[in-house]
Order: C-alpha cells, then structure tokens, then sequence
C-alpha cells in the first residue's frame, strides 16, 4: 500500500468520479485508476462499485475511507512538524473553537501567540462541539476548545480543562427588563420572555432549552438559527433576549442590557482537546501552553 494510492483513493470516494479525482490530484485519469486497481489488489477487495459512470464505495471502501483520510492528515502533520524550526519561525496551528470562544476568550490569547511567532500560520475553525470532535478524530485539527461533556465521550481524546465560565442574559436596553427588573434574572423568569436562539448545534442552545425544561416549560423562539454575531444583532434590535457567555457579553460593545442569572445560574466548562495517540505539533504545543497560562 502506498501514500500515492491513499490520495487517490480518498479523491475519487470524495468526489465519485474517476475523472474529477485524476484533476484533483493532477494526474492522468488512465494512471489514478490503475492505481486504484493496484490498491484494490494488495487489499484483496473492491473499493468502488462501478455502475454506468455511478461510482459508489463498497463497505471496503466505507472501512478504508476514514483510515486514509486520517493516514493523510497525520502525514501532513509530520511534514510540518519536521519543517518547524526550532525557534518555532515557521509552521501552522490548526484550531477549532466554538463561535463563542471565538469572539470572547480568543483575541487576545492569539494576539500574544501572533506578536511571540509571527512566522506560524494561525488556521481558525468554528463550529460545536460535536463537529470540533469529528475533525479531531480525523487530523484535521491540532486543537480544539470544546464544551465539556462531549456530546459523544471518545477514548481518543484527550481533554484538559481550561475554564468554567458564568452565562448571562442580554437583552436591549429599550425593551423592558427582564426578570420584573431585578438585578438578577431566573431561569424560570425566561417563561415570559420571547429568545433569539442560536442554530442547533450550539452548545448554548442545548443547555438553554435543557435549563428552561428542567423548569418545566418549553422556551418561546422570536427567532432562531442565528450564529454568534445574528443572534446579538437580532436582541439589539429588539426581538428578544438571549442567554450568552459572559465574555461574549462583555465583549459586545454598546447596545446591550446585560443581567447575570440568579444563583445557581448557568455555567459551561471549557476544554481544550487534542487526539491522544499523536502528539500535537511544536507550534500548537506552544499555543496550548499559553491558552492553559493565560
């Protein structure tokens, strides 16, 4: 089995096509297929069903594809783990981080990691948990912030916990206060309130509309599906409240009412996550240490 024939094998199951794939890799489609059958040969099974041009993996090819994909991701790891000089001026990280984190916790830390090496490649992924979690799996992370628990626990993970953060409401400083305006706000309170709630796949739309459950109603929607930056439009607008970060909140300028939840309010943990069975790269070894030293 050789690197060439994981590429290919990976462009064609990608783009089910042999042709497409040959452009992909910039090779000559005859040679990609050869490849293939020479890969199909030393494994001892068919790859792809090849049916009048539809080209559809075989539950050989369905085994293999995530195992290559990951082969090809870790080998693209060395290649910059070994081009790293050891004054760290040149490299990459690749991070994933929720939107949230995004705006509130990472600014400044990858500012100070920025000015330290400017020579290393900062390569920024958002998504939830849940996503962060399968690029891990996968190589194409070095790092990952993710909310702790996983939504699915994985052995091949390793998680350190980097913080536990207080959420808080905000809402628009036009519309009436929320919580009969007292200084604190209680879940129960947000029955009478209409939210603006992000997309599913937050993590903060999951614990809020597990939160107002455990009070015993469900949550009303002004509007939903909104990411980070829609969603604090949409409540200074006045179309509603939301349940936010505090750093998110403190991070979001004029224009917003913020009030914390009354005890015990609401709170998420922060992890940092990265694959147990190799090791992260120089560079994101640095950045790892200075997320966990901020």
């Amino acid at each position: 089995m050789q690197f060439q024939q994981l590429q290919y094998f990976v462009a064609v199951a990608e783009t089910r096509h042999f042709t497409r794939a040959a452009e992909l890799v910039h090779v000559a489609q005859p040679s990609l297929s050869q490849q293939i059958k020479a890969l199909e040969r030393e494994l001892g099974a068919d790859l792809f069903q090849r049916a009048r041009g539809n080209i559809t993996l075989t539950d050989a090819g369905e085994a293999l594809l995530p195992l290559a994909r990951r082969i090809l991701a870790d080998t693209e790891t060395a290649r910059y783990e070994v081009q790293e000089l050891a004054q760290l001026r040149g490299g990459r990280v690749r991070l994933g981080a929720t939107p949230s984190l995004c705006t509130g916790l990472l600014p400044d830390v990858l500012r100070a990691f920025h000015d330290r090496y400017p020579g290393i490649r900062l390569l920024i992924e958002e998504g939830g948990s849940h996503d962060l979690v399968r690029e891990l799996a996968r190589g194409a992370l070095d790092l990952a912030l993710v909310v702790l628990p996983l939504p699915t626990p994985s052995p091949a993970l390793t998680t350190v916990e980097l913080l536990r953060e207080d959420l808080v409401v905000v809402s628009s400083p036009e519309a009436s206060k929320p919580g009969d305006g007292r200084r604190t706000v209680r879940i129960a309170d947000l029955e009478r309130e209409r939210l603006v709630m992000f997309r599913h796949g937050y993590d903060l739309r999951e614990l809020t509309v597990a939160a107002c459950r455990s009070e015993g109603f469900e949550p009303d929607f002004a509007v939903e599906g909104g990411e980070m930056d829609a969603v604090l439009g949409f409540v200074r607008a006045g179309l509603g409240v939301a349940v936010v970060p505090r750093m998110v909140a403190a991070r979001s300028g004029r224009g917003l009412r913020v009030t914390p939840l009354a005890r015990p309010g609401l709170h998420r943990t922060i992890a940092l996550a990265h694959r147990s069975d190799v090791a992260p790269p120089r560079a994101a070894r640095e950045l790892q240490r200075m997320l966990l030293e901020r």
